[in-house]
């Protein structure tokens, strides 16, 4: 749990006419990671590898059309298949997509060539209504050869400006109707000043109306037609959607199953283009968990007894290559989630996710005490667990996080002697944050040093697992780093406290030894592993870059160590935000009636949603950038083991 799973490098030979379900065996064990294999050598025949990848071309244009399909119809890809399905030839599936093309689309076609016209149908409607009253007809006004009219609507603040700028054009714009911000309007002049009127009308933002020329007579009668369109329209668009949703019911299935075949295709074709060849054989190498091995082997030689099987343990050089595989139980995979976000762990590295689950827990719940607060967050988890609502569905994954943290909140809640804000209703069992601010401040600084004390620890661990016993004792976050970490806590607590059990000129000489040690970790390391030359460069450039990095460890460490009194700032914003909501309370009730309680509650979900984000920013904030750094790099390989089906965005 506290270390990736050890992995064995599998190589394999196979021969050409197994090369597919030998493929297909290994993705559906789901722990073969693949990798490169051509530095295992041998004479490369390039057309067989352009041979697959052309293949996948051809899957991929047949993916992508019958997704076309399924969304024309509203077919979702649906559960992924129980049975990875074997590898189909596109001949087959090109046939299949065609039949359900051709029976797809005249009625696709026919319903979106519907909602065209019933769209434009509206918008000629709209356009007609401002004149509905107008008894003109529309043919008398298209046909003028001599006159310009334009119908329109605009401002009314624009109407003085329109007329103003007309007076020396012969023109007259007539108000038909004038509501409170709009005028339809009808503008009137001779043909030679068209493109004048135009620009005017223009600049007085009027927009001008177009009557559909296939409707005559008054504008009413032409609404009255228009209306009888549309209503035809939708009944041909009902039918449509009938047609589709038969065929939706009647092909869903074949549409579910043909897709994950050929995208299983597709996957498994992209696969084999990327394995080592040589004439008759290819060459596949990849990555198992070591415990996986014999059942692996074992599934391989139920395909064919003609592969062979070479596993080998990983080399020194292959670190950074070996992809991790954590093993958490299911409590912390929300934890794994968040550390995986920040990167993963490099194999043989320590796995930070049982201390980042405490670690985060711990904090959030310092700065987040009240245990009605809590017990709020721990049912919003269990919530989230359950799916049961939809919408909040994508959120499940953090429902784990939510009911640990809302279990902390809830014990600091007990230490602090809080319940929905309320503080008379329990006795603190420690310290009540509003009342002893220096004292949370000092507390949370206390946590702080032991917190990143034990990612030095955890650092040191990494060192010792990698083997690096230079870096283990010099660097500044491993042994000497430590050392004089707490020789420099020891000195500012004695010039606090007055006495402490160790003595001052004891602390002095450990600060000296471990920051001349810290200061130049390059060269102890390298004197301890044996690097040559142990210093790169002139000396006395290093001397002064030691130095500077020197102090700037000190630096490092102090503003690390202050960065967690924010766990006690936001402790006492807590409760200064909840009184916040007292005082409202009684601004709005001051005898406590309905008001009274209808503001707590909601002041108090505001509380819980706001600064419970907040918080969580803040949280995560202190373990990436101050927890995290004193040991995690996260420049680690992820583990993906080969699958032929998936989702198609992953």
């Amino acid at each position: 749990m506290f270390r990736p799973q050890a992995m064995s490098k599998v190589e394999l030979v196979v021969p050409e006419r197994d090369i597919v379900p030998v493929t297909e065996s290994l993705a559906a064990s789901g722990v073969f990671h693949q990798t490169l294999s051509g530095h295992l050598g041998g004479e490369r025949v390039p057309r067989q590898a352009e041979d697959w990848q052309e293949r996948a071309a051809t899957f991929a244009e047949l993916e992508r059309r019958i997704l076309t399909v399924m969304g024309a119809l509203g077919v979702d890809e649906g559960p992924l298949p129980a049975e990875t399905p074997h590898l189909v030839e596109p001949e087959t599936a090109h046939m299949d997509i065609e039949r359900l093309e051709w029976k797809a689309q005249a009625p696709v076609r026919e319903l979106e060539e519907g909602q065209h016209k019933l769209a434009q149908l509206q918008r000629y409607l709209s356009q007609l209504k401002p004149i509905a009253d107008l008894e003109v007809d529309l043919g008398t006004l298209r046909s003028l050869r001599y006159t310009f009219v334009l119908l329109g609507t605009m401002p009314v603040a624009n109407l003085e400006r329109l007329q103003t700028s007309l007076e020396l054009i012969p023109s007259a714009l007539v108000t038909l109707r004038r509501e409170e911000h709009l005028a339809t309007v009808v503008l009137f002049g001779t043909q030679r000043d068209a493109d004048i009127l135009n620009r005017a009308a223009r600049s007085a933002y009027l927009n001008a109306l177009e009557p559909p020329e296939t409707y005559h007579g008054t504008p009413a009668e032409a609404i009255a037609a228009l209306e009888s369109g549309i209503e035809r329209t939708r009944q041909y668009l009902t039918e449509c959607e009938t047609t589709i949703d038969y065929l939706h019911e009647a092909h869903v299935q074949r549409l579910r199953d043909l897709l994950w075949q050929v995208r299983a295709s597709r996957t498994l074709a992209e696969t084999i283009a990327r394995y080592g060849r040589l004439r008759y054989t290819y060459l596949l190498a990849g990555w198992v968990p070591a415990s996986q091995v014999p059942t692996l082997k074992q599934k391989i030689k139920q395909v064919s007894d003609e592969v062979l099987v070479e596993v080998s343990t990983p080399r020194r050089q292959d670190d950074n290559h070996i992809p991790a595989a954590l093993e958490n139980p299911p409590i912390l995979g929300a934890f794994q989630g968040l550390v995986t976000n920040y990167g993963y762990p490099r194999y043989g590295e320590m796995d930070p996710t049982p201390v980042l689950a405490l670690t985060f827990s711990l904090v959030f719940g310092i700065m987040f005490g009240d245990v009605g607060h809590g017990l709020v967050l721990t049912f919003l988890g269990l919530l989230l667990i359950s799916r049961k609502v939809r919408a909040l569905r994508g959120l499940s994954g953090m429902g784990a996080i939510i009911i640990v943290c809302g279990i902390t909140a809830m014990i600091f809640g007990s230490l602090y002697g809080s319940i929905f804000g309320f503080e008379e209703v329990l006795k603190p069992l420690w310290i009540r944050p509003m009342e002893n601010i220096m004292d949370i401040l000092i507390a949370t600084i206390a946590i702080g040093v032991g917190l990143l004390s034990l990612g030095m620890v955890c650092n040191v661990v990494n060192a010792a697992l990698a083997r690096r016993w230079g870096h283990m004792l010099f660097d500044h976050n491993g042994l000497a780093g430590l050392a004089f970490y707490w020789s420099l806590i020891g000195l500012a607590a004695g010039a606090f406290v007055g006495s402490l059990p160790v003595s001052p000129i004891l602390l002095g000489v450990l600060v000296a030894i471990s920051g001349l040690a810290v200061a130049f970790s390059e060269l102890l390391e390298h004197l301890v592993e044996g690097h040559r030359p142990l210093v790169e460069g002139d000396f006395s450039t290093y001397l002064m870059q030691a130095l500077f990095e020197l102090f700037e460890t000190v630096i490092g460490l102090l503003s690390n160590t202050l960065s967690y009194v924010r766990m006690g700032a936001f402790a006492v914003a807590h409760g200064a935000l909840s009184m916040v909501v007292f005082i409202m309370a009684e601004i709005v009730s001051p005898a406590r009636g309905v008001g009274y309680w209808i503001v707590l509650v909601l002041g108090n979900l505001f509380v819980i949603g706001f600064e419970g984000l907040i918080v969580g920013i803040q949280t995560l904030r202190l373990e990436y950038y101050e927890f995290f750094s004193k040991f995690f790099s996260g420049g680690g390989v992820r583990y993906r083991p080969l699958t032929l089906v998936s989702r198609g965005e992953e």
